[in-house]
């Protein structure tokens, strides 16, 4: 493997090192990747694909600069220092500040040596968020009145997304670097399902939350909340109504003015990091599970005027065993029952903005200089992506390790994943090109939810392959250090190791719209006796844990946001993980 360079101390070498060869210009002049320390650059997204024009080729903006003296490990802000925590034990249950978690020892692939906080050096630190959902709460085509059947089905917190990611940018602006090393975080990387409903609307509000802006995360009509909440139905938490629901029957407080908050304009600072994304399947398919953006009637009906919000016990089961045994993965069955359910319909105001974005309009999004932020251009993707119709791509973190984020949904439809054997060709290649460097790779689905290998309708001869295969493909390559992603809303944590001795760490984190609310930190290091260590620290948003009913302001919403969430009715109590899939220290022998 190559020579080592201290992240943290980076800064207090570049005058050293400006008179030195490095190995990666030689690399790069050749046409291979273009590397820098601290700043990356898109590889190519497919084998065929000649690299961009060397004026598309920019490089990142750079996030905080190194220190001249590495920074402090510290816990502040973290969760190792407090996690939100019930107050009281029954009935709804209020937040306040709990004890944090505790960091955990993993040596299930290689033994941790003493001496070893003296001698590590920081390879690489990053940031991800996963699975922020960012909803469009009043668009025609959501599945509300599935809760009949379900209570999960709908939540009483998810008018208040956009207001709880933006306190989730607004946390990692203010931690001082990596928990653990002090070294500078590198970047954010988004593992997908970054918005819910597959909008254009949605869409903006995430490019808006990630870069900065101003946004009103609202349509149809700009002046009144139109949706469930303010339907009068006892279904749903009429939270600015004094109608006795079944959510103010378990605790659910009634807050005036609650709807007119929620759609009020908020505005994001921005990342202060260069942020990466990673598409998931609620980005690429209509609710996440139908591959039908060429269906007309389902089209209309995403910006039309008319809202379908109930509907019998017998027909919800129905619709939701559908979705999750596969039985529609085209959505014409969903069609037919919006189409049977035309005159139990409410009128809404029609809006173009809820209209389902292709993949090319994604790609496009984070292309637009209006969304740059602190960079990359693109955030990851290229021009070439955009002419070759994919959304996938490699990245340089740091001297040492490259990033590779795959796409991992399936055009065909179903919200479980798989992978192509072109986009796993690439995958290869790109690994043993990078031989000398270390890989993360990022996807939105785990090894365990990659089993839905239908076709893709636009590649139909493109096989696709399950989680069990990437696995085998990543541990032949002894570079790969760690697979990070999301899509089950649960935090945890899965070593994988191959008979040829390599090894290597899943990382699943939690969603950002379940309780725990979650993003998490990853630093590796290099522990100088023949080991890596993966530290990973969980963070909370920046709003307090304690929330206040009478304060509707943006902060006082994501405050809100995470409070409601821990008592959605039905919601699972078990997805912040064990204590090994928390705050851990993975140990891997190195290559």
């Amino acid at each position: 493997m190559s020579r080592i360079r201290s992240v943290a101390t980076s800064a207090a070498h570049k005058g050293r090192e400006a008179l030195e060869i490095n190995r990666r210009t030689v690399l790069a002049a050749a046409g291979a990747v273009s590397l820098s320390a601290g700043i990356g650059y898109a590889l190519r997204p497919t084998d065929s694909e000649a690299a961009p024009a060397a004026a598309e080729e920019q490089p990142v903006a750079e996030g905080r600069k190194a220190p001249a003296a590495a920074l402090a490990p510290y816990t502040k802000g973290t969760t190792l220092a407090s996690v939100a925590a019930p107050r009281n034990s029954s009935g709804y249950r209020r937040l306040g500040d709990g004890a944090g978690w505790s960091r955990v020892l993993r040596s299930d692939l290689a033994a941790a040596k003493s001496g070893r906080e003296s001698r590590r050096t920081a390879l690489a630190a990053f940031v991800q968020f996963t699975d922020l959902h960012l909803m469009d709460v009043q668009h025609p085509l959501r599945l509300e009145y599935v809760r009949v059947h379900d209570r999960h089905a709908w939540r009483p917190h998810e008018a208040l997304t956009v207001p709880g990611a933006i306190s989730l940018v607004e946390r990692v602006n203010a931690l001082r670097g990596a928990p653990v090393t002090g070294s500078p975080l590198h970047f954010v990387m988004t593992t997908g399902d970054n918005t819910d409903n597959n909008a254009h609307s949605e869409l903006e509000w995430f490019m808006k939350v990630m870069s900065g802006g101003r946004i009103t995360p609202n349509t149809g009509d700009p002046h009144h909340y139109e949706g469930v909440q303010n339907s009068g139905m006892k279904l749903y938490w009429q939270a600015s109504s004094t109608v006795r629901d079944q959510d103010k029957a378990l605790g659910f407080p009634h807050l005036a003015g609650y709807l007119a908050a929620a759609i009020r304009e908020v505005r994001s600072p921005g990342l202060n990091l260069p942020w990466y994304s990673t598409v998931g399947n609620h980005d690429a398919l209509p609710l996440g599970c139908y591959g039908s953006h060429a269906d007309p009637y389902l089209v209309a009906a995403a910006v039309a005027g008319k809202k379908l919000m109930s509907v019998g016990d017998a027909e919800a089961k129905k619709l939701q065993d559908s979705i999750r045994n596969a039985q529609d993965p085209k959505g014409s069955g969903y069609r037919d029952f919006l189409k049977a359910h035309a005159r139990s319909m409410r009128s809404v105001t029609a809006d173009e903005k809820r209209a389902p974005y292709t993949s090319a309009d994604y790609l496009k999004a984070h292309l637009d200089p209006a969304y740059q932020g602190l960079g990359p251009v693109g955030h990851g993707y290229s021009s070439a992506n955009v002419a070759a119709g994919t959304q996938y791509y490699a990245f340089r973190i740091s001297d040492d390790v490259i990033g590779i984020s795959l796409d991992t949904t399936d055009a065909g439809g179903h919200y479980d994943g798989s992978i192509g054997s072109v986009q796993l060709a690439w995958l290869e290649k790109t690994l043993r090109e990078n031989k000398d460097s270390y890989a993360v790779v990022f996807s939105h689905h785990t090894g365990k939810s990659m089993t839905n290998t239908r076709p893709d309708p636009a590649h139909p001869s493109d096989r696709r392959h399950t989680g069990a295969e990437l696995v085998t493909v990543l541990n032949r390559h002894a570079n790969v250090l760690a697979w990070v992603n999301g899509h089950i809303h649960r935090n945890l944590i899965t070593p994988h190791k191959a008979s040829n001795g390599n090894s290597f760490w899943e990382i699943t984190t939690a969603s950002h719209v379940d309780y725990p609310h979650l993003a998490r930190i990853v630093e590796l290091v290099d522990n100088k006796d023949g080991t890596i260590s993966l530290f990973t620290t969980l963070i909370e948003s920046a709003a307090p844990h304690r929330t206040d009913f009478a304060d509707l302001s943006q902060t006082g919403l994501a405050a809100l946001y995470r409070e409601l969430a821990f008592n959605a009715p039905g919601a699972s109590k078990a997805l912040a993980g064990a204590t090994t899939d928390r705050n851990t220290e993975l140990v891997l022998k190195k290559a």
